[in-house]
């Protein structure tokens, strides 16, 4: 090849020709292939820069995921029979109330709470959907992309055996239909929420009125709300004769309220934020659906 090549260039008539005509049939061919071949290395090196992005850059959601097996956890607690609680709550003996309280431990809002027939009768499944990662855990500065906003569903009937959790994916919108992004209207509406010492601790309200004057006494009194909220748009009913349920606004963001005089009612949390699907119509008989007792204490049904 090199004494060709240099034949050539003494001599540009002598076998030049067939060997310059040789050249130009290799020349595309070659140069296709170191094209394709470039191109190959070329995409594998891409794919693999992408997949190394995509490992350094995605979320890490270990974090979100802990806390919602934590919640899952309570919620366990929570339904274990008395005679296996060791001195938590049990038997179901909760409401919505204690599923809010138990979220916003864990940095979280209550998106929606449903309740459906259980396969067997009498029974009932209760879901909840819940939003987490709004608020990190601890009082650490943590970095958003390591502590993403995810979702889950909540599903659980009588028992600590009962309660299952899954991802879900988030509501690609507000939950009131507004424009926005869905972390921002939770994120008001926990800056909304109640600043009194004792909004998600369990107490009776008895010795109160079952009336609106009654239940802004009730709150004011045990500090369920402080001087500097605002509480608006009071509409209760009564159910049965111990119970008198209210929704209502406080600092502009829905609350319910369960008035209780019985003498089991000191371990139910008595106002709670309303869930993000239900905070604009805010109606007391959604308050009254809230307010119900999920499930019984076996070790006390006897």
């Amino acid at each position: 090849m090199t004494t060709h090549v240099a034949e050539a260039q003494r001599d540009p008539r002598s076998g030049a020709g067939p060997a310059r005509e040789r050249g130009l049939g290799r020349g595309p061919v070659v140069r296709a292939l170191l094209f394709a071949a470039t191109a190959l290395v070329a995409g594998a090196t891409g794919v693999a820069c992408t997949l190394l992005y995509q490992r350094f850059t995605a979320p890490d959601t270990s974090a979100v995921d802990a806390q919602a097996a934590e919640l899952a956890q309570d919620l366990r607690e929570d339904l274990t029979a008395g005679f296996y609680s060791g001195g938590k709550t049990y038997g179901g003996q909760f409401t919505e109330g204690t599923i809010v309280a138990q979220v916003q431990e864990h940095g979280g809002a209550l998106l929606s709470a449903g309740t459906a027939k259980g396969g067997s009768p009498g029974a009932s499944v209760h879901t909840a959907q819940v939003v987490l990662g709004l608020v990190p855990p601890g009082a650490e500065t943590v970095d958003p992309a390591a502590y993403p906003v995810r979702c889950y569903r909540y599903t659980f009937g009588l028992g600590a055996y009962s309660v299952k959790r899954s991802a879900m994916t988030c509501p690609a919108s507000r939950t009131d239909g507004r424009p926005g992004s869905l972390a921002a209207e939770l994120g008001v509406l926990l800056a909304q929420r109640s600043t009194g010492a004792h909004a998600y601790r369990a107490m009776a309200a008895d010795g109160y009125p079952h009336t609106p004057q009654g239940a802004t006494d009730f709150l004011r009194d045990r500090g369920l709300v402080a001087v500097a909220d605002t509480v608006t748009k009071l509409s209760g009913q009564a159910v049965g004769a111990d119970v008198y349920v209210l929704a209502l606004r406080v600092n502009g963001a829905c609350h319910y309220l369960r008035m209780d005089s019985s003498s089991t009612a000191s371990r139910l949390i008595p106002l709670w934020a309303a869930p993000a699907d239900e905070q604009r119509a805010c109606d007391v008989r959604q308050a009254v659906t809230a307010a119900a007792l999920y499930g019984i204490d076996p070790a006390k049904a006897g």
